[in-house]
């Protein structure tokens, strides 16, 4: 049931808004049981600062570590040079247009920060 599952579409490269509110939220949503199923989708912006910033990647493996599935947009990561640190951080990195597409179509829980 879609209601169970969201979405987060990450594409912020602030280091503020990651910490206080995409990581936060989404390691609670899991552990509070708010959705079965969290995807956190790393786009954009994030991508960069994923690359770039140790403490932000730490808390990737908290997320990972309590449940949460993290992907990331192939092209992004391609373009910014982070394809490499991506998947050493245990996300899943692919063309992502579709996968998105497919949430929008189906009325999914989409959560755009």
């Amino acid at each position: 049931m879609n209601d169970e599952k969201l979405t987060i579409l990450w594409t912020s490269g602030d280091v503020v808004t990651a910490e206080k509110m995409v990581l936060m939220y989404a390691l609670n949503s899991k552990l509070q049981g708010w959705f079965d199923q969290i995807i956190l989708v790393i786009w954009g912006g994030s991508t960069k600062l994923v690359a770039e910033n140790k403490s932000v990647r730490d808390k990737l493996s908290d997320l990972t570590d309590a449940g949460v599935i993290i992907e990331a947009c192939k092209a992004c990561a391609d373009q910014l040079g982070a394809t490499e640190i991506l998947k050493a951080c245990n996300v899943d990195v692919k063309y992502y247009g579709q996968s998105l597409t497919q949430v929008l179509k189906s009325d999914g829980n989409l959560l755009t920060i």
